[in-house]
């Protein structure tokens, strides 16, 4: 029985796998490269995840586990140890700034909604929330990539009016790396709490719809009427990050923070080598 449940699990990886290869080909990534990340995580969950007793995993048993040598075991342990396999992925300044301009109580108006702003160098200005969380981007350069992506408008007034809530990068190399660590990662995540029978605590939501029986000349009515309801779901969560984050003391940003993360599923941040930044 052991075996036929690991072999659904690798066939289950196999086609998991398939996007991830069609990924990795056109970014030039072949079994190499990929294999040393792949086996990179294998021993950082095994030293980190499998312990007795409270104390680390030893490198035999690493090895045992993983079937690597302990050589290679060694090496990968040594390489992760001087912060040669470490990833940060940030939001951008563009994306900090839309964000607080929907959430930052000096930018918003008595429904919450975000007001338009004069871009003036004043207080609860375009410039001020620049300053405040667009990191050392001067206002002006921010201003004109946010009208060139089609976040905001200048209107005859001179001021700023937000038009999209989120924006799309056009640098696709950034898309992928956001979309993997904030979007893969967290459902992977979510789906190792949720499968695991030590979990601390109860399994978090995850909801998948889908249908086998639909007429291929309704994707793209469904496609659109998806990509709504999906946009519209998100933005209601968001507001809800808003509100809990108007709980804090400081201005919502910096250290000290829990990451979360809600797809149709929900993720929490457990794993502390994982080497990141949301």
């Amino acid at each position: 029985m052991q075996e036929k449940t690991k072999q659904r699990v690798l066939d289950a990886f196999l086609l998991v796998m398939r996007p991830i290869a069609r990924i990795l080909l056109r970014y030039g990534i072949g079994y190499r490269e990929f294999a040393e990340v792949t086996k990179m995580a294998l021993v950082d969950v095994s030293l980190s995840d499998f312990g007795l007793r409270g104390r680390p995993t030893n490198i035999s048993r690493v090895a045992v586990m993983t079937g690597l040598t302990r050589k290679e075991v060694r090496r990968l342990r040594d390489k992760k140890t001087i912060g040669d396999s470490s990833l940060s992925v940030k939001t951008t300044p563009l994306a900090d700034v839309l964000h607080h301009w929907h959430a930052h109580a000096d930018f918003t108006d008595s429904n919450g909604n975000p007001r338009k702003l004069p871009f003036a160098e004043e207080e609860k200005s375009f410039t001020s929330l620049v300053k405040k969380f667009g990191g050392d981007v001067p206002a002006g350069a921010m201003r004109t990539e946010m009208k060139r992506v089609g976040a905001i408008r200048e209107e005859e007034s001179g001021l700023l009016a937000v038009i999209e809530r989120s924006y799309s990068a056009d640098n696709d190399d950034e898309t992928l790396v956001t979309i993997l660590v904030h979007g893969v990662y967290a459902l992977l995540s979510n789906v190792a709490h949720n499968t695991d029978p030590n979990r601390s605590d109860a399994t978090w939501a995850n909801r998948v719809a889908f249908t086998k029986s639909l007429h291929g000349s309704s994707t793209k009515q469904l496609r659109r009427i998806t990509k709504d309801r999906i946009v519209d779901f998100a933005e209601s969560i968001d507001d809800v990050f808003i509100a809990y984050e108007s709980l804090r003391d400081d201005d919502g940003v910096g250290e000290g923070g829990k990451a979360v993360a809600v797809g149709v599923y929900y993720f929490e941040e457990h794993d502390e080598n994982a080497k990141y930044t949301w």
